[in-house]
């Protein structure tokens, strides 16, 4: 059996966006995922289907495997001939223990190759406005970890001998330590009163930034309830304006959402969020895929010029429908004079996406609303009307269309079944860490959450998300099931959804 290759790839430290091409390249393309905790789960999003993930854990307080037994699990599924993917938090060089995988993977002959990722301190400096480095105040930069081997006899670093560097000290892992090190670091020549600033989950939507001087710090990051994982920067640099944190500015900063839209309709809500500096959790409650039955497909197609309407309850149903239409069509006027609706503005936009014009979209985006406004166009007498659904349509649309003598055909194009959260990574994170708030898209998605509840049961210190409807019949959907609806869209869109979550939870 050929032997297989590993990537040791860095994650970068945290944010998703700051993933470099080539790590996104290699994982998507992964046969083994061997990841760490802080790896954040959205790049599982990214893996092929059939990958194996295996979760080797690397975080304080929680069961992790031991060091040898990673690199065991990599040289057994490198030897079985997989192409592996070890994803490491920052850079895998960079106090990741990488240095030790290559070393084994190495001695065992087996091919590896090393990706780079943003390094921690690196990430804390630019989302804090913090600068590394500054000419009027210091040309050196030193890297230090505040948590070395427990088993080594003797510390190989030199902290009395850092502040005569003048430098801008980053130490990594030692939140645990901080008096310890504050200690050394004054005992060695740095001021009681030199700047030191802590960034806690640097680069990621809940980040914050302890700030103090090194005689008080231990006491001040107390008080604040600093955590692990964090980055503490100790020079002159680290007491700089707070006028260059452009990322706590932001009116989502500090937030942590939960998005329940399938995983591929995520994206868009997922990143209108996080630009506006929300930290994103993508909980695909759903899973939406094409369900088109050829012979029914054939019928429609070869009838499309006859219908007067065609009408879009959703955007997977323009997605799925288009797709249909042009392993038939080759030109997009095939679809003859027909008119055309949209149930919303969602829907419309993604019409637009196929350069067809909307005939007709109501005030308000749901069935009943965009029965009323095609019952009032007085078009529907013995009119054919072709309506493109998924599995879970409701029938209230093809009722009232048929109640006004028109000649209703339903074309499914797609199915919503239910995602399997039992080891899914973005659940095992909202259990554990909670969120401000989760939002809902759709029904099948409330329904889902509930089904699920019991992968989904949070921890004891986790925080209580807040409840987030789209519109009103989700929120119909969340009562009817006794869920709390805390917070509703003015217009049942992704657009209104954001505004109306900035307006509650922005700053």
């Amino acid at each position: 059996m050929p032997k297989g290759v590993v990537y040791l790839v860095g994650a970068g430290p945290g944010n998703p966006d700051l993933l470099t091409v080539r790590a996104k390249q290699l994982i998507e393309s992964a046969e083994v995922l061997v990841y760490d905790y802080l790896v954040h789960p959205a790049f599982t999003h990214l893996l092929p289907e059939g990958c194996e993930q295996i979760c080797v854990g690397k975080r304080k307080g929680f069961h992790s495997k031991k060091q040898e037994e990673i690199q065991e699990i990599l040289l057994a599924k490198a030897g079985e001939g997989k192409r592996v993917v070890r994803l490491k938090g920052g850079d895998p060089f960079i106090f990741g223990r990488g240095g030790e995988e290559a070393l084994a993977l190495a001695e065992a002959g087996i091919p590896f190759e090393v990706v780079p990722g943003i390094t921690s301190a690196m990430g804390a400096s630019a989302f804090s406005g913090i600068p590394l480095t500054n000419r009027n105040t210091n040309a050196t930069l030193v890297f230090v970890t505040g948590h070395e081997d427990p088993e080594k006899m003797d510390t190989t670093v030199d902290w009395g001998s850092l502040p005569k560097q003048n430098a801008t000290i980053c130490i990594y892992m030692g939140v645990a330590n901080l008096s310890r090190i504050a200690g050394r670091l004054s005992e060695g020549g740095f001021s009681m009163d030199t700047p030191v600033a802590c960034v806690e989950w640097a680069t990621m939507g809940h980040q914050r930034i302890c700030r103090g001087q090194l005689g008080t710090i231990s006491e001040t990051a107390k008080a604040f309830g600093l955590k692990a994982p964090a980055i503490i920067i100790v020079g002159e640099t680290a007491g700089m304006s707070e006028d260059l944190s452009w990322f706590e500015k932001k009116p989502l900063q500090g937030r942590r959402l939960v998005v329940t839209r399938s995983q591929g309709q995520a994206s868009e809500l997922s990143s209108m969020l996080e630009k506006l500096g929300a930290e994103v959790i993508g909980l695909p409650l759903i899973t939406i895929s094409g369900n088109v039955n050829p012979k029914t497909a054939e019928d429609v197609f070869s009838e499309i010029a006859s219908y007067d309407w065609l009408v879009f309850s959703s955007p997977n149903g323009v997605r799925y429908f288009f797709e249909a239409f042009f392993k038939k069509f080759e030109d997009i006027r095939s679809l003859g004079f027909l008119r055309i609706a949209a149930v919303g503005k969602s829907t419309a936009k993604e019409i637009k996406k196929y350069f067809v014009s909307t005939d007709l979209v109501p005030e308000q985006a749901n069935a009943e609303s965009l029965a009323e406004a095609l019952v009032a166009t007085d078009s529907l007498d013995s009119a054919k009307v072709l309506v493109v659904a998924g599995n879970l349509g409701r029938d209230v649309l093809l009722d009232k269309l048929e109640e006004a003598r028109a000649i209703v055909d339903r074309f499914e194009v797609y199915k919503t079944e239910q995602t399997d959260l039992s080891e899914n990574p973005a659940a095992k994170m909202f259990r554990e860490q909670g969120a401000d708030g989760i939002l809902f898209t759709s029904s099948s998605g409330v329904r889902s959450f509930i089904d699920q509840a019991k992968h989904l049961q949070l921890s004891g210190d986790a925080l209580r998300p807040k409840t987030i409807s789209i519109g009103p019949i989700t929120s119909a959907t969340m009562k009817q099931i006794g869920m709390p609806v805390d917070l509703e869209a003015k217009e049942a869109s992704l657009e209104s959804l954001v505004e109306s979550v900035v307006k509650r939870f922005g700053k």
